[in-house]
């Protein structure tokens, strides 16, 4: 697919068919992620596949609005902000933002390569940190940036009107 009309595809899917995901299409995502941009290549993230059911629907049960859909996905990625693989090469403003930027760039391509693969996917961000790191038995020094529910989409996209680029893009001021 080429990039533009992969971007224009791309929406947020949240209702997932109980079918597996091959691990050819998982692989590709993983990939996406791992050569995903980051802040001075330190690549200061972390990311945890979730695939046993049990541990999915706990996660699901973390985030603040009830959203039961997240329990129908196949797997979801739980993207860590790691502030340690930047804090010898960097300022308190990168050692506070960087893990975050870094984080959020690989979730972005995830989304992509998983609409690429044919695949849904939905930017889960509103949940309880202090949960899902106990949940993932994560160390206190990682924040959990979001997650990422992954699977076959059950229902048609619904997208979403986007605002005027004119109303996004200013010129050399705002």
């Amino acid at each position: 697919m080429e990039f533009r009309d992969l971007v224009k595809a791309r929406c947020s899917i949240r209702a997932f068919q109980n079918k597996e995901i091959p691990s050819d299409k998982l692989q590709a995502i993983l990939e996406a992620i791992r050569l995903a941009p980051s802040a001075k290549n330190l690549q200061s993230l972390e990311v945890v596949l979730v695939k046993q059911k049990e541990t999915i629907k706990k996660l699901a049960a973390t985030t603040l609005k009830p959203q039961p859909f997240i329990a129908d996905a196949n797997l979801i990625l739980v993207f860590f902000a790691n502030p340690k693989r930047i804090a010898e090469n960097s300022d308190k403003r990168g050692i506070e933002l960087y893990p975050i930027q870094d984080a959020t760039v690989a979730i972005t391509q995830a989304h992509l390569a998983a609409a690429n693969e044919g695949l849904g996917s939905v930017w889960i961000g509103s949940f309880a940190e202090a949960k899902v790191r106990e949940i993932l038995q994560a160390s206190p020094r990682l924040r959990p940036i979001a997650m990422l529910p992954v699977g076959y989409p059950d229902t048609k996209p619904i997208y979403q009107e986007r605002r005027p680029l004119n109303d996004i893009i200013h010129n050399e001021k705002i």
